[in-house]
């Protein structure tokens, strides 16, 4: 496994390992050895098409670490950085996960997440360091101008609630400590 940063503290992305032959393939996509005192005690999946988009997520309290990984189709992964101190507050980084490419994504506590799906079938799998808590939900708005990023032109599927995520300048006047 190769691991590469980036400018933003302590975001990674890890290029997993593929063997194939003509079975198939075997992947791997996380070593305990990579992030030795991590501990991702919570761990789902979803499955969504085409131009569904899902973002900008993060929890309020709680905060979570997370560990993004493809294991069908391809994803524009998006993150945006909340953590008032950072030099990259505000800054977002973007990457394509995919079951092809093999990679995964690790990002620390204070950044928003989401993603846009790119092939007809996308299943994700989310490790997070702390459980959901639905009453400290939050989001950014996916296409809030402040933050500047570039989504492919399609029309998008997004869910109700990520309709009505706030804006950056909303987020920073609610005084959300990250």
């Amino acid at each position: 496994m190769k691991i590469t940063k980036t400018k933003f503290e302590g975001l990674l992305l890890i290029n997993g390992v593929k063997f194939l032959d003509s079975r198939g393939y075997f992947r791997e996509i996380i070593q305990n050895r990579i992030f030795p005192k991590k501990k991702f005690v919570f761990w789902c999946m979803s499955k969504s098409k085409k131009n569904v988009l899902r973002g900008l997520h993060l929890q309020k309290k709680n905060q979570q670490e997370k560990f993004i990984s493809v294991v069908k189709g391809s994803i524009l992964d998006v993150v945006v950085d909340l953590r008032k101190k950072s030099k990259t507050f505000g800054q977002h980084y973007k990457t394509i996960l995919s079951e092809r490419n093999s990679k995964s994504i690790y990002i620390p506590k204070g950044f928003a997440h989401g993603f846009l799906c790119l092939d007809s079938e996308n299943i994700i799998v989310y490790g997070n360091s702390n459980y959901r808590s639905k009453n400290n939900e939050i989001g950014l708005i996916w296409n809030d101008v402040n933050l500047s990023i570039d989504w492919p032109k399609r029309k998008l599927i997004i869910s109700k609630k990520d309709k009505k995520n706030l804006t950056f300048k909303e987020f920073i006047k609610k005084k959300i400590i990250l």
